[in-house]
Parts: C-alpha cells; structure tokens; sequence
C-alpha cells in the first residue's frame, strides 16, 4: 500500500473560538501533514473575521468551498448546539471530517453522520482529546504495558463533564469494554454565593450534580461523577479519576488544573505499595518542549514506560512548545489524517464519540425514571433527552 506524504488539504468548517485560537495554530504547526485551504461560516461578519485572522479565503457556501479550495478534511467547529447539523452537511459534502465533541446531541443525529460517511467512503475521527493528553497517555501506556494487570474498576471524579467524563472512566477499562447497564441519579442543589470564572459574576448558584453506576461484560465496572460548577467554582475544586487493577492502582489528586498522579504497584515482596515516578522529559535541561513521559517503576523486567510525544521537534529548538491540551487536539487530527494515508480506521472514531455520548445519556434517563437501570443499547427512536 502508497502511503500519501503530501500535506491533505483542510477547510474549517465554522467559527467557534476554537478555529481561531486553537485549530489555526494547529494547522499551522503541522506543515508536512495540513494545508488550510479556507473557512466557512454560517455569517459574513464571522467567516470574514476568522478568514482574515487564519490568512484564509473564506466561504458562506460550503459547495463552493470545496468546488475552489478542493479541501480533503473538514474540521468542524461550531456553536454547541449545530454540532451534529453541521457535521452532517461537511459530510454530505464529500469531506473526511473531524467533529467536535459530543458527535450529536441526539444518537439519532449520530448515526444519520455515521451512516452518510459510510456510504461515501469518508472517515470521521471526533476531538475527544482528553485520553490523549501527556498525563493520560503514560498511564494507558502503562496499562497496556501489562504490569498493572487487567483494570476492573474506573472512576471519573469530577475530571470532566459528560461524555469526556465518561470517556475518561472508559478509557482505563478499554474502549473495547461493552457496558451493558447504566443507573443514575442527577441532583440539583442550590449554592451560596461565590465567583464565577467562567461567568465572571458573583452570586448565588443552582448546580446539577450527575452520577452514574456503569457495568460492563465481566463484572468491570464504571463510576462517574460531574457537577455543571466543576470548571469554575472554588467550591468544587475535587478533580481526580481513578482506576483499580489487578496489580495496582492509580489515582489522580487535584485542585482544578494543579494534579499529581499517584500509580503505585506492589514492592518485590508484596508486602507495600511501591510508587511509579512520572517523569516529564524536555528537550533541553532548562525546559523547551515536551520530547516524553516516562514512567519510572519497580519492576525488573520493565523499569520504564515511555509514551513520546508525536509532535516532538525535530530538530532542538526548532518546533512548537506544545501545551498538553493541544497536544491532545492535534492527536485528534493526526489520527485522522494517519487514517486517510493508511487507510486504517482513526484510533478513537465515531462509534466510541457516540457510546460515550449514549451512557451519558443513559445515566440521565436513569434518573428521570427514579434511578431504574437503563439496558443498553438505548433505541434512537426513544431517547427522550
């Protein structure tokens, strides 16, 4: 099989802040692998504002986006709520496309996307980057390593919200684990008064507390846990996920983005907990970007585990200082455009964006109906949320 070298061409397809800030700059830092070609946009002001900020010509007619600018990819970044219309339309116009988060509010809407790219021989990877951060990938990298043994049981404990909560907890069970039952219980509670980052405001608060009790073929289990305060209330600082495996554990210690990542596995006589040591290596001594994690850890046979950063500089001093999130997003992208080359399928893809979309969901029909266990699959023509 031809392996494709040449950079695939790329349109943005919407004007969130994330075109701008976040998938600009990434585009631009990967020119052996992305060519921006245009934009498109649902408003002149907005389409010609992001054109002009990316150095890109832009579009209200997306047929006409890729009749001039023959774009291959389309990254689709847009308003919360179009996600699944928009994604639908870059897919019906012939694009490869990577989707935000989630795929589709409604499952219904997911499966017309993932049907539609089917049929047109088109790849669809999503922008769930949270098991693709540095501190993520090393310790899935240890998992897969074998020297924790199978994981049985996965917490999400406020680390994220919704379905990137629950593909978190996923993820340290595999993404190859079936859940087969969800129960769930959502809460609202009032607050005192406080500061809002997000809102920028001070005052009283209504919070919605979501928990969820997820098993799995084999007795594995998943536990999630999301406040709608949990990114911008200093009275909801706990930001933790954990797992328990067969031979060790891991769990994340937080006060919002400042964590510690305690893994631990047995001493060589079984008698104690014996702590990994996580190790972010630069590229030079005084910083520079981020070449690896390595984990440290006790065993003979394997002392270290390395995860290495796909978007290293190539020469030292001589690439972009990535910060995680962003390498998390690029990962996102490059599993779709390694997937075109290849012909392979991307590493995350639609039907895991839509399983972690589908629990969330399900949690929340637990509760509605009095905390009843929801079996899955959930039909499409009944979800109610």
């Amino acid at each position: 099989m031809t392996i494709q070298t040449q950079p695939l061409r790329v349109a943005i397809i919407g004007t969130a802040r994330r075109s701008d800030y976040l998938y600009g700059p990434i585009l631009r830092a990967l020119p052996n692998d992305v060519q921006l070609v245009g934009v498109w946009g649902r408003s002149a002001e907005s389409a010609r504002r992001l054109g002009e900020s990316l150095g890109a010509p832009w579009y209200l007619d997306m047929d006409k986006l890729v009749r001039e600018t023959a774009p291959q990819i389309g990254i689709v970044s847009v308003n919360y709520g179009a996600n699944g219309q928009v994604g639908l339309m870059a897919v019906q116009a012939g694009l490869n496309v990577l989707l935000e988060t989630p795929i589709a509010h409604k499952l219904s809407e997911a499966d017309t996307i993932i049907t539609a790219a089917r049929e047109r021989a088109l790849i669809v990877e999503v922008a769930e980057q949270f098991h693709r951060r540095p501190l993520e990938a090393i310790k899935l990298a240890l998992i897969a390593s074998g020297l924790l043994g199978r994981v049985y049981t996965s917490f999400n404990d406020f680390a994220g919200h919704g379905y990137h909560g629950i593909s978190v907890m996923r993820s340290y069970l595999g993404f190859n684990a079936r859940p087969i039952q969800v129960t769930g219980a959502v809460r609202k509670y009032e607050l005192g008064s406080h500061w809002s980052r997000l809102g920028n405001k001070t005052g009283e608060r209504t919070e919605t507390q979501e928990h969820g009790l997820i098993e799995f073929e084999g007795g594995l289990l998943g536990i999630f846990h999301w406040t709608d305060v949990g990114y911008d209330s200093p009275l909801r600082w706990w930001r933790s996920s954990r797992f328990m495996a067969e031979k060790g554990m891991g769990i994340t210690v937080g006060v919002g983005l400042d964590v510690q990542e305690r893994l631990s596995m047995t001493s060589l006589d079984g008698e104690a907990p014996c702590f990994i040591t996580l190790e972010r290596r630069w590229e030079r001594v005084d910083g520079g970007a981020l070449i690896a994690m390595v984990a440290h850890t006790s065993d003979p046979d394997l002392p270290t585990v390395t995860w290495e950063n796909p978007f290293k500089p190539l020469q030292q001093g001589h690439g972009r200082q990535w910060h995680d999130d962003e390498i998390g997003v690029a990962g996102c992208l490059l599993s779709l455009v390694n997937a075109m080359r290849s012909g392979s399928e991307p590493t995350y893809g639609p039907l895991q964006a839509r399983l972690d979309q589908e629990l969330i969901l399900a949690i929340r029909q637990s509760s509605l109906d009095g905390g009843r266990p929801i079996m899955l699959p959930i039909d499409p023509a009944t979800q109610s949320l």
